[in-house]
């Protein structure tokens, strides 16, 4: 190899490096590594102590946001909290008694049924279960 090729193969090799270096980190923005979904089939939601009746709060369950609400009845219902349209975050609505997505106006009934709005499927449901003073939440079937 005399000097013509190794400087060739040294400053092909240089160019090659600095481009990795800078499409590196490009690639990685675009394509995120999968992140594994938690397998929680149950969580621990709140306290029954927690809920006045009309009310209700947005907790975790595994990756997602959840709603949990505690009806002016007193019963304890729980829903995804992701709408099916554009997976806005959903709140609980007391004045109207249903749940309410901010982003274009949708609203969801207490059976998770799209009742006003664009959303184009029904929230999911879970089931609840209260054990004591701890209300627990999981997914149905």
């Amino acid at each position: 190899m005399n000097r013509r090729q190794f400087g060739n193969l040294f400053l092909g090799g240089s160019f090659l490096a600095t481009a990795a270096a800078f499409l590196f980190p490009i690639v990685r923005y675009v394509l995120p590594p999968k992140q594994a979904e938690a397998s929680q089939k149950r969580v621990a939601a709140g306290k029954v102590k927690d809920f006045s009746p009309n009310s209700g709060k947005i907790f975790k369950f595994g990756s997602t946001p959840a709603m949990l609400v505690n009806t002016a009845e007193g019963q304890f219902l729980a829903f995804s909290a992701v709408c099916t349209h554009l997976t806005c975050t959903v709140t609980y609505d007391a004045a109207s008694g249903t749940l309410y997505c901010p982003c274009h106006n949708g609203r969801f009934d207490m059976s998770g049924r799209v009742v006003a709005g664009p959303p184009p499927a029904p929230l999911e449901v879970y089931a609840v279960e209260v054990a004591g003073e701890d209300i627990f939440v999981s997914r149905k079937g």
